[in-house]
Parts: C-alpha cells; sequence; structure tokens
C-alpha cells in the first residue's frame, strides 16, 4: 500500500477538492483524507502509478506538490536536517562575505558547490579564506539581522519530539548559527564546522576535519545507532549536492526547495510548501501539530 499526498503552499491554501479527487479517481484510490483543508490531503493507492511523475510535473505548474510513498513506516523516529536554505533561509557564509566586501565572489563559489559543481570542502576552504580579518562580532550582527528561519520548522521539531522523535542539525556552516538555530528551532544536537579565530578576528581558515557530504553520512549513522533505530526510521532533508549522501541513506530523504541538479535525484520533492510538509507527508493532520 502506497499513500499519495498532495501539498499547497500554507499561504496560498489553494489545494481544492476537486484537484484531489480528480486524481483519485484516476488512480484508482482510496478515501480522501484532508490532513489541512486547502493545504493538504492524501489517499491509499495499491501501486506506484506509472505516470507519477507526469503527474508530479503537470501539478508543478499550478503550485501543488506530489509526494507518493510506501504507507508502512513513513512516521518517522528522527530527523536530520541541513541549516542553510534549509531551516533557515540564508546560506550563512555569503552574509558573512557580505559583510566582508566579497559578497558576489563567495556567493558565486557557493551556488557552483551547492549544485555539485566543485569539491565541497575545497569551495569551502577557498571561501573562508576570503573571510580573513573579519571580526568575530560580525557573527552576531548577521544572526541578529539577516537570518531568517523558514516557516515551519518549529512546528517540525516540536511535533516530531512530541511523538518521541529526536531532531538534529548537521551543516557544512559553522557551529557560531548551528549553535543560535539549534536552540531556536529545538534541535536536540548539532554538528557543523568552526571557523577559526584570534583576537577577535577570523583567520580565514576552518577546523579540520571538515564537516562536508560524508560526515553528514556519518551522523545519519552515529545518531541512529546511538538511538537504537534503523535508517528507514530517518527524515533527512537538504537542499544541496552535499546532502545527497544522507537524503539517500535515509528512509525519507527530502528534497526542499532544492536545486534542481539535487532534486531530480531524490523521490520526495518539496517546491511549494514549508517545513510543515514534513509533518504531512509523515501522516500528521494539523490537529496533531505541537
Amino acid at each position: 500500500m502506497h499513500i499519495v499526498t498532495l501539498l499547497a503552499n500554507p499561504a496560498r491554501a489553494d489545494l481544492t477538492r476537486t484537484a484531489v479527487e480528480s486524481l483519485r479517481d484516476a488512480w484508482g484510490g482510496g478515501e480522501a483524507q484532508w490532513l489541512n483543508p486547502g493545504i493538504a490531503a492524501e489517499f491509499a493507492v495499491t501501486a506506484v502509478p506509472e505516470n507519477r511523475w507526469e503527474v508530479w510535473q503537470g501539478l508543478q505548474g499550478v503550485g501543488i506538490d506530489l509526494v507518493v510513498q510506501r504507507a508502512e513506516g513513513r512516521k518517522k523516529a528522527m530527523l536530520l536536517a541541513d541549516m542553510d536554505s534549509t531551516m533557515i533561509g540564508q546560506e550563512c557564509i555569503d552574509e558573512l562575505a557580505d559583510m566582508a566586501g566579497v559578497g558576489p565572489r563567495v556567493a558565486a563559489i557557493t551556488a557552483r558547490a551547492m549544485n555539485g559543481e566543485l569539491d565541497f570542502e575545497g569551495a569551502l576552504i577557498e571561501r573562508v579564506g576570503l573571510l580573513k580579518g573579519l571580526p568575530v562580532e560580525v557573527i552576531g550582527k548577521v544572526l541578529a539581522e539577516r537570518i531568517t528561519f523558514t516557516p515551519g520548522g518549529r512546528a517540525l521539531i516540536a511535533t516530531m519530539r512530541a511523538n518521541g522523535g529526536y531532531a538534529a542539525l548537521v551543516s557544512g556552516g559553522f557551529t557560531a548559527f548551528t549553535a543560535a538555530v539549534a536552540d531556536r528551532l529545538g534541535f536536540d544536537e548539532h554538528r557543523a564546522n568552526t571557523l577559526l579565530a584570534e583576537d577577535g578576528t577570523l583567520t580565514g581558515d576552518v577546523g579540520r576535519p571538515i564537516l562536508g557530504r560524508e560526515a553528514k553520512i556519518a551522523a545519519l549513522k552515529e545518531i541512529s545507532a546511538r538511538l537504537g533505530i534503523g535508517h528507514d526510521a530517518v527524515m533527512a532533508v537538504g537542499d544541496g549536492a552535499n546532502d545527497l549522501g544522507m537524503l539517500h541513506l535515509a528512509g525519507s530523504g527530502v528534497a526542499l526547495h532544492a536545486k534542481p541538479s539535487v532534486a531530480a535525484q531524490c523521490d520526495i520533492r518539496i517546491n511549494h510548501g514549508d517545513l510543515t510538509a514534513l509533518l504531512y507527508i509523515q501522516g500528521y493532520g494539523r490537529d496533531a501539530f505541537a
């Protein structure tokens, strides 16, 4: 048995009964259940429809996300999340670079690295090198003035934790940011790289070993083993090429507003919804949110 979930942007709430029931009828599905009127609905099918991706493409054109997954085990015991452009709306290193006067140069490298065009570690070292001499106090200024949180993040974590889940933030960014973001959103733990500083200014280097794609995979393996759960009980979410390893290893790997080259390699693609979509695809209705 599989579950089909249709999701609209919560800001528009324009998922119609006609759209849901028309697809349900075309695919011979069971009774439609509304998880949140205008935003999320689901129904069961006996098998994955052959025209799944053609339908997905058509729905993308009208701002609707479509997810098809096995019914068994879709409610997860652990969330493993990327930070930059996933739990928050920015790339922290780009914001620091902007303050250092090298914004466009660093942003161009970031974009190529997230698309998988550059080696992540080499790209990170190059970008951090351009921050040399930046006062450490600028980090606090960026956190206070430039960082915004992706809608639905707090509800996602609170709801999963209220149902016995565990939440870990694993970033190729920096601990100076993950510590604040993890605390604000309610994560159980966080892992990231360390920006090195001396006498109140950044040295232009980062602590070793560098946390990148392989470290995110290792985090999934280590934390799930510690919790005594299988990889299939993990939901991972990210947007960049360095997230693909953990997205593929997790029971549910969610490409959230991801780079096209990344989304193309994932079965669960959320391009219109916010982070509450990760609750709906687990079967949580709006009245079950913490």
